[in-house]
């Protein structure tokens, strides 16, 4: 594991730009940057258009190591470039941005009222093209719709025991068990999650640690014990389909968490934009979320 990396997350200020959308998502993250379907054909032009989005926003003078600690990668994005270097490589050599990759294949069919991680079959050999690329660390996506403690328990065993593996490889885990933001019993649903997570801390082996990425609680300083406990590098704030201001404000109110905001930092931005309207919203909108991840 890159010590330099390591003192950068535990120690550095800013938040961690989610920039992972994949096949299921570029689409949409297309359509609010104000390029519509009928504008591209078929998936290749499609990812083109979304790594030209992505460069855009790594390019900007807004965009660097002050106020971003990290930045989280699709695997497409890690094999390519940006600005003639290798993504990871011009993250942290340009911009002083700790690389991390997305490395789950999608969520399985709801069960319990919770959605597992599909099969990674091919992750040991996805892990090790991560540590050729120089990338930092990881994450892996489930979600949780309703406070169902099996439902639960079977999307915090899976995130960890795949956790450990990555730890393994010399990689930063970051354990993304997301409660629905739209669930009517998301209170109840939170405090199951966290039971959850201090019981599977337990099987992390001394002197190790790993990150979560948690969606803004219900009740203020909820994640507290989780934020201070020693086998957790960091806690990080997935803004869930609130709204920027909104996540902002409630991740203000968590003290000791940080922000991974994907669609909250590209509100707003947009492909016809010029240079200088376009890193305006962009230095906006990422003032705001590191401020918000500062308290």
């Amino acid at each position: 594991m890159n010590q330099e990396m390591l003192d950068k997350v535990r120690t550095g200020d800013g938040f961690i730009a989610a920039l992972d959308q994949s096949g299921g998502s570029s689409g949409k993250a297309l359509k609010l940057y104000g390029i519509d379907e009928s504008d591209y054909d078929g998936d290749s032009e499609m990812f083109d258009l979304i790594h030209g989005m992505r460069s855009r926003i790594c390019t900007s003078t807004s965009f660097n190591g002050d106020r971003v600690l990290g930045a989280i990668l699709f695997e497409m994005t890690m094999d390519r470039e940006i600005d003639g270097q290798a993504s990871a490589s011009y993250l942290w050599n340009e911009k002083r941005v700790v690389p991390f990759l997305k490395v789950d294949k999608g969520l399985a069919d709801e069960e319990n009222g919770a959605q597992i991680m599909k099969p990674m079959p091919d992750l040991d050999a996805l892990l090790d093209r991560a540590n050729d690329a120089n990338v930092f660390g990881t994450k892996m996506r489930s979600v949780i719709k309703r406070a169902n403690a099996a439902g639960i328990d079977a999307v915090v065993d899976q995130q960890f025991e795949i956790g450990r593996q990555i730890l393994a490889k010399g990689l930063m885990p970051i354990i993304e068990p997301e409660v629905d933001i739209h669930s009517d019993t998301k209170a109840e649903a939170e405090s199951l999650l966290k039971a959850a997570i201090i019981r599977n801390l337990d099987g992390i082996a001394d002197g190790q640690q790993i990150m979560l990425k948690l969606t803004l609680p219900e009740a203020d300083g909820f994640y507290d014990e989780l934020v201070v406990h020693p086998k957790v590098l960091k806690v990080v704030a997935l803004s869930g389909g609130y709204p920027r201001d909104e996540a902002n404000d409630r991740l203000s109110r968590q003290h000791g968490m940080i922000a991974s905001f994907s669609r909250a930092l590209t509100e707003g931005l947009n492909a016809t934009q010029s240079d200088d309207e376009f890193d305006g919203m962009l230095d906006a909108s990422i003032g705001g979320i590191a401020a918000a991840s500062a308290t």
